[in-house]
């Protein structure tokens, strides 16, 4: 078996070859999905797009690399379902560019924490993770309190408008000005923002401070919308009972 492997060996050519028509195997069954998902992924009716502050919330989320650590990808395991919620849908993420389901796990999966905390707990944990999670190994962002750019949401919200994502020419003109509605629910633009992206859209002063807005107020906003897009995880089609034969 040595001999027949070290002939094989010096038989570099056809090691390429072999080599390209494996790889080329195993892309091919990645890729060809890709050119159905518009027929496989059907996007519910009930979803809706992330407000500008949370879209600015999941490109901090994004920059601080938060992906590598935390999932967005609840497996069809039962053990994932008792502790996280409902297994994740391609539908839930069919907004997302790009998306975050992943694989890699060093802190719990986010797919469903929107509304599992409190907006204060999610800012002390950000800033000091040891203050409420004493084990914690995540590190420190005291510097997410900086204020919020909000000057290129609008090119944001054009620029996924063109990649199918339902934002239109006055959500993407507003932009800027409904992030900052959203962090302060008692300015005028407040009313505004939920009748542009749905009532159930949270608007409050995510860092307890409705007289700036930080960029803590954006990741808190993005981590509280998560799973909260779309209930269609959580139907359940009634089971039919099969009637007696007479």
């Amino acid at each position: 078996m040595l001999r027949l492997h070290y002939n094989l060996e010096k038989i570099s050519m056809g090691l390429v070859a072999a080599i390209i028509v494996a790889a080329s195997i195993g892309g091919i069954v990645e890729i060809a999905p890709l050119f159905t998902v518009d027929e496989t992924v059907t996007i519910p009716d009930d979803m809706r797009p992330h407000t500008p502050l949370e879209l600015a919330g999941r490109e901090i989320f994004m920059r601080e690399g938060c992906y590598a650590c935390h999932s967005q990808m609840i497996r069809t395991l039962a053990d994932e379902i008792d502790r996280y919620g409902p297994y994740s849908l391609p539908s839930e993420s069919a907004y997302d560019h790009p998306m975050l389901w992943g694989s890699k796990r060093t802190g719990p999966d986010l797919a469903r924490v929107g509304g599992k905390y409190s907006d204060p707990w999610h800012v002390a944990h950000l800033i000091d993770p040891r203050a409420v999670v004493p084990a914690s190994i995540m590190p420190a962002y005291p510097w997410l309190m900086e204020p919020l750019d909000t000057g290129n949401l609008g090119a944001e919200l054009a620029t996924l408008a063109r990649l199918g994502v339902p934002y239109t020419e006055e959500m993407a003109t507003n932009a800027a000005a409904d992030a900052l509605a959203q962090g302060n629910p008692d300015s005028d633009g407040a009313a505004d923002v939920a009748t542009r992206y749905g009532e159930k859209v949270a608007i409050r002063a995510f860092d307890g401070d409705p007289a700036r807005l930080t960029e803590m107020d954006a990741l808190v906003a993005y981590l509280q919308s998560l799973g909260t897009l779309t209930d269609v995880a959580f139907e359940t089609e009634e089971v039919k009972v099969p009637e007696e034969a007479p």
